[in-house]
């Protein structure tokens, strides 16, 4: 990309044929880096890759966010440039800026302009949205991390919807800022890309330079490793709880049995309590096989059934499985949920000997005892990818 500038002569191009000075410290341009990195791993797994991937989005998000918090704490005791207090400033300023730039008058500033920095407060404070809105979401409907303890699935998949649209808004965001450091790199005539390499800029007269302050980075320190411990130990105490919606049964030794003898005994959160009913009343011709129980056991497993349906839990499995299928009401795999997330599975996989049939949750969930069903515990056998 020709980040070129030309002025009225034609002459000034983007290079450095004056004094230069210090402007972004150290921190600031790793940050600035580590942002960039983190959120573009964050967005692509979001967006493009399996949902398999969630446990490496996860990792790269709450890296973002704990930068941003870094971030934070080094725009109130990092050097001048740094501060917020140095490039903040009211919508007047901001106005008053653009109304420059508008018409060819604005000035040079030797670290953000008002207008830039609207732009780096909007990003931080998105960046923190997505991570919280993300958090929430984890919670609500993988029943995991810090909120799950607290969090319903209903709340979680609106979370869920509200992060994808920040995720996107970010996009926006970031593509603004790339636009206005070009856009800014060519009026200026300084390539702002490589300032925030090497951290320095051009020393001209005019330039609107911030208020000299003292960096105080052992403080800094300090309070980000008290932020990052205290937060970490508070969080892992707020994961260990129980998730909200998993009641802690134990898969019944008789179901596991007598059921288990044929085929997978399915998480009883599977299927609501009526799809159970019925399925137990027709044992006699289960599926074009007789099934039938002593009505003993039969009753202890409906009991079971029953009891730990899809109507008393709150995972995602339970929520989207309680929508079934009028023609073949039975079966989860003619679902509407299970086709949808099954099909682009080639035939061949549920063919494979390693899976031999699609109903065998077992062969690729390995959690599906559990009946939760996350994204990272799904495992496909090597012999069925073949």
């Amino acid at each position: 990309m020709d980040l070129s500038y030309a002025g009225k002569s034609g002459a000034n191009r983007l290079h450095r044929s004056r004094p230069t000075v210090a402007v972004w410290d150290p921190f600031i341009r790793v940050f600035h880096w580590l942002l960039v990195a983190t959120v573009t791993v964050a967005l692509l797994i979001g967006l493009l890759l399996p949902r398999s991937w969630v446990d490496a989005h996860v990792v790269a998000g709450t890296s973002a966010a704990v930068l941003v918090a870094a971030r934070f704490v080094w725009g109130f005791l990092g050097p001048s440039s740094a501060r917020f207090s140095s490039f903040v400033r009211g919508p007047r300023s901001v106005l008053h800026h653009v109304v420059e730039l508008g018409s060819g008058a604005g000035g040079r500033h030797l670290g953000h302009n008002p207008l830039g920095a609207v732009m780096i407060v909007a990003l931080l404070a998105v960046v923190l949205a997505i991570a919280a809105s993300g958090t929430v979401a984890l919670g609500g409907v993988l029943k995991s991390g810090p909120l799950a303890f607290a969090t319903s699935f209903a709340v979680g998949t609106v979370a869920r919807q509200l992060h994808a649209l920040l995720a996107y808004g970010l996009l926006a965001l970031i593509a603004l800022h790339a636009a206005g450091a070009i856009f800014e790199s060519r009026r200026t005539g300084e390539n702002l890309v490589r300032s925030m390499v090497d951290g320095r800029k051009e020393i001209r007269s005019g330039d609107a330079v911030p208020f000299p302050r003292t960096a105080r980075p052992i403080t800094a320190a300090a309070i980000v490793a008290a932020l990052l411990t205290s937060s970490t130990l508070v969080l892992v105490a707020l994961a260990n709880r129980p998730a909200l919606g998993i009641p802690t049964r134990p898969l019944d030794a008789v179901y596991a049995e007598e059921c288990g003898a044929c085929h997978v005994p399915y998480h009883p959160s599977l299927a609501p309590a009526a799809t159970w009913q019925v399925l137990m009343a027709g044992l006699g011709s289960h599926f074009g096989e007789d099934a039938s129980l002593d009505p003993g056991t039969a009753q202890v497993i409906l009991a079971y059934l029953t009891a730990s349906s899809a109507d008393s839990f709150d995972t995602q499995a339970a929520n989207v499985f309680r929508r079934r299928n009028p023609d073949n009401p039975l079966s989860v795999t003619a679902t509407p949920f299970w086709r949808q997330r099954h099909q682009r599975i080639p035939d061949r996989v549920f063919a494979s000997s390693a899976v031999a049939a699609r109903g065998n949750c077992d062969a690729c969930h390995t959690d599906a005892a559990t009946g939760l069903f996350r994204p990272s515990a799904i495992a496909i056998p090597k012999d069925a990818k073949l």
